[in-house]
């Protein structure tokens, strides 16, 4: 459908031209246009308030719509609190064990020690029973058990006790480091979803028009605004076949707008490659005089914004208009 428009543009911007025009070549119509574009929104949340009137103009960075941000908010507070916490368990192992802990381990080991001596005479007395015949193999049997079992607790004492003194290791610390990383990462991912809550212009231009109102939600990637950028609208024209070879990006024009006193002095931006009709079959010399080719023409001086639709007609000033 859109290129459809452009067509029927295009061919009435060839015959009016030659109407209009007919000692000048080079003058072609168009009308004032700007680059549309739509602020999405990213998350489901409600609208809380739109705070720019349509038509109002409007500057890169400034606030044009906010989206209920509680529930982003919640999972910025918890990424923060998990960034603390591997922060916190990062630093304990930097720091190293604390003296009450290796205190405690020598406790420790020095109980073991006593209960092993303990355990000891325990046996040797139950076996000296046994011999003099004052005690069951049972009681033996029972004391070598609790001996085996204080052995094994001074074992797991000591080892304790040289691993608190050596400290953490080089291991615990990447592990501790990774930990603290992927923390990081969520808090960033939710400190950015509470961002997308905020539609900011991203470029000037005019708040053309809000499709939501307040205390609507719109779905995920739906459009909700839409702007109009640049602080000035260009001339969109169709250039016909027989110019399109001398026109290209720089050259000068002379662009009348219905309703101003006086041309005003625009440039061209662009031009297309591919015509915006195209006969389906054998490009004749009838047929090649009926292609078009959409441009763009930036106007030059800054007047007070013109607005868009407004019918153009535009000089190219080619340098080899006298031909």
């Amino acid at each position: 459908m859109r290129s459809a428009n452009f067509i029927v543009v295009g061919l009435a911007a060839i015959s009016l031209a030659a109407c209009d025009n007919p000692d000048n070549l080079n003058m072609v119509v168009g009308e004032l246009a700007s680059d549309r574009i739509e602020l999405v929104a990213e998350v489901n949340e409600p609208i809380l308030e739109i705070l720019v009137a349509e038509g109002e103009a409007v500057t890169a960075g400034q606030l044009i719509l906010r989206q209920d941000d509680t529930r982003a908010r919640a999972r910025l507070r918890e990424a923060e609190a998990a960034v603390g916490q591997a922060q916190a368990r990062l630093d304990e192992l930097v720091r190293g064990p604390r003296q009450e802990q290796i205190a405690q381990a020598r406790a420790n080991l020095a109980g073991a020690s006593r209960d092993i001596e303990f355990r000891r005479a325990e046996f040797q007395r139950a076996k000296n029973l046994l011999e003099k015949e004052l005690a069951s193999p049972q009681t033996r049997d029972r004391t070598k058990a609790e001996l085996d079992a204080a052995e094994a607790n001074l074992a797991l004492r000591r080892a304790q006790l040289e691993e608190v003194l050596a400290g953490t290791t080089v291991e615990e610390l990447a592990q501790a480091e990774q930990s603290l990383h992927q923390a990081q990462a969520r808090r960033v991912s939710a400190s950015v979803d509470v961002e997308r809550l905020r539609l900011v212009a991203p470029v000037d231009g005019i708040f053309d028009s809000r499709l939501f109102e307040p205390g609507e939600r719109p779905p995920a990637g739906q459009p909700v605004a839409v702007m109009l950028a640049g602080d000035q609208p260009y001339a969109r024209i169709f250039v016909p076949e027989r110019l399109r070879a001398r026109v290209r990006p720089g050259i000068d024009a002379r662009i009348a707008v219905d309703g101003t006193s006086a041309p005003l002095a625009g440039r061209v931006r662009w031009v297309a490659h591919e015509a915006a009709f195209t006969p389906y079959f054998a490009l004749t010399e009838r047929d090649r005089g009926r292609l078009t080719y959409l441009a763009k023409v930036d106007i030059e001086e800054q007047p007070e914004r013109l607005p868009d639709g407004v019918p153009v007609e535009v000089e190219l000033l080619l340098p080899d208009a006298g031909r």
